[in-house]
């Protein structure tokens, strides 16, 4: 069976390299905008780690792609380059950037999420998913429970005939930064995740009726709790922003 591309990438580690030179600009650009040392996912032919290299920071570019690697390694002397899984190496740098592997676009996106080294992380998915992850349209149940520790944003669409091989969809530029001050304390954030889902998976036609499913309360206190947290009775869960979420879990 053939599992290397043209281009050199293995299709099983779903490698599509970066080509598009805007798209490569603008990750430096972002990440020029952070500070200490960077950690880069999925490094692939290195197209993006030679310009990280060139901010002068420490560097340490993650690959699984074990040819890759040699040839990172002899072409990037200065830059600290693992064979590693993104799914199981720490990601403990301050600044988590890379090119994530589409079909493992969910798992390293909760592995970082539960990490607590870092500050900022610019990723490149596919676009769909940073639509998404970014509350574009509507925030998914994910982002909700991520929202009062992170902040989201959509930096930019990058053409699928950026990628060799060409993908099958675009890619989008997802950009997360670390809140200096959570909005839930750490310590509760495992029974908030289990809220957010609760109230994501409740039936209802809006909040108000879906939060009677989930804690059983009466429809004046609902009604109390949501005049309180500035919250419409009608509004959908994916409608709620993260003061929202977390004004309704502190009246609960």
């Amino acid at each position: 069976m053939r599992t290397r591309s043209p281009h050199g990438g293995r299709h099983e580690l779903g490698q599509n390299f970066l080509v598009h030179t805007p798209t490569l600009t603008r990750i430096v650009d972002l990440v020029s905008a952070t500070t200490g040392d960077i950690v880069e996912i999925g490094a692939g032919d290195g197209a993006l780690t030679a310009r990280l290299a060139e901010l002068g920071r420490g560097l340490t570019a993650i690959e699984l792609d074990e040819r890759c690697v040699a040839r990172l390694r002899r072409r990037l002397p200065d830059v600290r380059v693992q064979r590693a899984d993104a799914l199981a190496h720490p990601l403990d740098g301050p600044v988590v950037v890379g090119n994530i592997p589409f079909h493992l676009t969910t798992p390293i996106l909760r592995r970082l999420l539960e990490r607590d080294r870092w500050r900022d992380a610019v990723l490149l998915t596919q676009w769909e998913v940073a639509r998404k992850r970014a509350g574009v349209g509507g925030a998914t149940m994910m982002t909700a429970q991520a929202a009062p520790w992170f902040e989201f944003a959509l930096e930019g669409r990058v053409p699928a005939r950026g990628f060799r091989p060409v993908p099958g969809v675009d890619g989008g530029l997802l950009t997360i930064t670390r809140r200096a001050a959570s909005l839930v304390p750490t310590a509760e954030r495992r029974a908030y995740e289990r809220f957010v889902r609760d109230v994501f998976s409740a039936r209802g036609r809006g909040v108000a009726q879906i939060l009677r499913h989930v804690d059983g309360a009466s429809r004046p206190a609902i009604a109390r709790r949501l005049d309180a947290a500035g919250v419409a009775r009608d509004r959908l869960p994916r409608e709620l922003g993260a003061p929202q979420w977390a004004a309704l879990w502190r009246l609960r």
